[in-house]
């Protein structure tokens, strides 16, 4: 697909009030002891290299003595406001290793090494400027996607928990080659699901550097699951195929092997089976979801050349007149949620009407 269908600088749009108070009924919004244009503070930095010596486009920031105590105490309280109870009780345990700063992307994030200094265990936590798309986009991953998403807005500022896996590229050009036959077929039929449900949801731009992919080891096999970590392209493009991964060809190898080792019947199989998911989560989510689309239908997070756009191809792809009748992002997703939540119920026969 060509790079041009994809918007290169997504403009960021602001959280709006009505979206603030959905955050805040659901426990997203919450007072934080240091923003984002805090850590823009930095006196100096050096480039991160990896274990090729090639720029990794993350920089490690240094900060002038008198402020970097003060800074690391509050990412501290924030690390206990994201995974704990808020307290300070457990900040004599944990240190701040580093703060790095991305050059690359929409969010230009701060991604905070914190480390307990009883085990030496640690994990990431990102700081970014608040967008509404991405903060839609987390939302919609929690209520919609088999993965739960920890993440608090203040403001101006969004704190996002670290996705584990191995980066989409990474994985592809590393360990693709290798899989034995029962883990290609394993992986391509969670490809197909991945490319149907950021379909479905609206979700854009799954460049193999946008997702990571999650090995999880049974007691009879590896199970794989793709996540999205980026979610800066919520409900914003106008063309129909960046929203389907299958169509951006740093994903070739992925679909080539979906084509190599599924047959036609099992890749509509699997679409179906992650379309009937999607329904059953927007069933059991109704409320909640309905409140978020709400938020999106009154909410401006596109052009009007693009949603015009989008809304004649998906009309065109399913013919569904709703999709025609569609004001803006946030009706087009409500449309396209009820499109398969009806379906589901119109072809399940055990469904309780």
């Amino acid at each position: 697909m060509d790079k041009k269908l994809i918007s290169k600088k997504k403009p960021a749009f602001p959280i709006t009030p009505l979206l603030s108070e959905y955050l805040s009924a659901q426990g997203r919004n919450i007072k934080i002891p240091i923003f984002y244009d805090d850590l823009l503070r930095f006196q100096g930095a050096i480039e991160i290299l990896d274990e090729n010596d090639n720029d990794t486009l993350w920089i490690r920031t240094y900060y002038a003595e008198h402020e970097r105590d003060e800074i690391e105490y509050s990412l501290k309280q924030m690390y206990s406001i994201l995974h704990s109870d808020g307290s300070d009780s457990i900040i004599p345990y944990i240190n701040i290793d580093s703060i790095d700063f991305c050059t690359f992307g929409n969010t230009k994030p701060f991604r905070i090494k914190v480390r307990n200094i009883l085990n030496d265990n640690y994990l990431y936590l990102y700081v970014k400027k608040a967008d509404a798309s991405r903060v839609y986009g987390l939302e919609l991953e929690h209520l919609l996607s088999p993965n739960h998403i920890t993440f608090l807005v203040h403001k101006d500022t969004l704190i996002e928990e670290h996705i584990s896996g191995v980066a989409g590229d990474t994985f592809i050009s590393h360990h693709l080659d290798k899989l034995p036959e029962q883990d290609r077929r394993a992986l391509a039929k969670e490809f197909v699901k991945f490319n149907e449900r950021c379909f479905v949801r609206l979700l854009a731009d799954m460049r193999s550097y946008n997702y990571v992919v999650v090995i999880t080891q049974d007691f009879d096999r590896v199970q794989y699951r793709i996540r999205a970590v980026d979610f800066d392209q919520q409900s914003y493009e106008g063309n129909p195929k960046v929203y389907k991964p299958q169509f951006l060809k740093e994903n070739n190898a992925l679909v080539n092997l979906s084509l190599e080792v599924l047959a036609q019947e099992s890749i509509e199989q699997y679409e179906k089976e992650e379309r009937s998911l999607l329904a059953k989560r927007a069933t059991v989510e109704q409320e909640r979801l309905e409140h978020l689309l709400h938020c999106m239908k009154n909410d401006n997070i596109s052009t009007p050349a693009k949603i015009k756009q989008l809304k004649r191809g998906l009309f065109d792809l399913v013919g569904d007149v709703n999709f025609k009748k569609s004001k803006n992002m946030g009706e087009l997703l409500s449309n396209a949620i009820d499109f398969i939540v009806r379906n589901y119920k119109n072809e399940n026969p055990f469904i309780i009407k």
